[in-house]
């Protein structure tokens, strides 16, 4: 059979933008009430569905639960075979089915008024056996699926997740969620590696930052840096507190015109005063440090400026920072 691809698929793509336009109307007091339910609940935000429409439900358990909403996914067929358990009186079950008459639904619905918790529908049959069970009904239903035969979930399957969407950015932002929340949920991502991260956690300590005093040599402290496997070394005073630090970059400027460099006190070579970071400062506001500064290494000290550790731009690479 031969078809024109190219007209076939944005024919599809104006099928499932219609049905996502045909949602606006359908966004009322209904939806209203539903983001007030699931946001006053005392329990959690249980969304339940099977099939294609299941992914959907599984989609929005997840936005939900990453976005400060506590929630879980159940699956309605399931459900009926033991995963019932999972469910409260304090908990909100949200329902997503395109039919909302199948077998699996007929079970549940009256078992779920017995636990006595409250229920939320999308459905796109507003007289349907869900609907009917439902405490709030939110109509997702389309005029025509994607699918030639419209057998298959294309349309409604978009529409449900449109209408997921809205109902957890409103919740969102009613919750007052913020960068740093989702950060805390989302530690592995570079959100996270952004917001939570810290210099204690990526900087060079111990044998891995290399320490010296004014008054030692050059030749010295260069040993130091290579046991140590760094790029520099920070100088301090007898009473231990930051003087400089001594960079590969200040060995070759030095190289080019001192001949007798290695036994040079480091405190004649070294940088005086340089840029320091804090081990409560975040990693990433480092990295613009850093940056900003064109620099490769930083001393970080506390705060009698004594020096604790060095962070040096490999770390922070490794980290994900950028």
């Amino acid at each position: 059979m031969r078809i024109n691809i190219v007209k076939r698929a944005r024919e599809v793509l104006d099928i499932e933008a219609r049905a996502i336009q045909g949602l606006k109307s359908r966004v009322n007091n209904n939806f209203k009430d539903a983001v007030n339910l699931i946001f006053r609940t005392k329990g959690r935000a249980i969304i339940s569905g099977m099939g294609k429409t299941g992914i959907i439900a599984q989609k929005f358990s997840a936005t939900l639960a990453s976005t400060g909403t506590p929630s879980l996914f159940l699956h309605t067929a399931e459900a009926i075979h033991g995963d019932l358990g999972k469910v409260t009186a304090d908990d909100v079950v949200i329902i997503l089915s395109n039919s909302g008459s199948t077998q699996e639904m007929k079970q549940l619905l009256p078992l779920l008024k017995k636990i006595g918790c409250k229920v939320i529908a999308l459905t796109g049959n507003a007289k349907s056996v869900l609907a009917k069970y439902s405490d709030i009904v939110l109509d997702v239903s389309v005029k025509k699926e994607a699918c030639p035969l419209g057998l298959a979930p294309t349309a409604s399957t978009t529409a449900a997740l449109a209408m997921t969407d809205a109902l957890a950015v409103c919740l969102l932002e009613l919750k007052g969620f913020k960068e740093k929340d989702f950060a805390f949920f989302h530690p592995g991502g570079a959100l996270g590696r952004r917001l939570l991260l810290k210099v204690e956690d990526i900087m060079r300590s111990g044998h891995a930052n290399p320490i010296v005093k004014e008054e030692e040599r050059v030749a010295k402290v260069l040993l130091k840096i290579t046991q140590a496997r760094a790029g520099s070394a920070t100088v301090v005073d007898k009473a231990g507190k930051l003087k400089g630090i001594f960079t590969d970059g200040d060995l070759r400027r030095h190289l080019e015109t001192d001949k007798d460099l290695p036994l040079r006190k480091i405190s004649e070579v070294m940088t005086k005063n340089p840029t320091v970071v804090y081990q409560d400062m975040l990693a990433a506001e480092a990295m613009r440090i850093l940056q900003e500064k064109r620099v490769d290494e930083l001393p970080v000290v506390d705060k009698f400026k004594r020096p604790i550790g060095l962070l040096d731009v490999q770390d922070l690479l490794k980290a994900g920072l950028v």
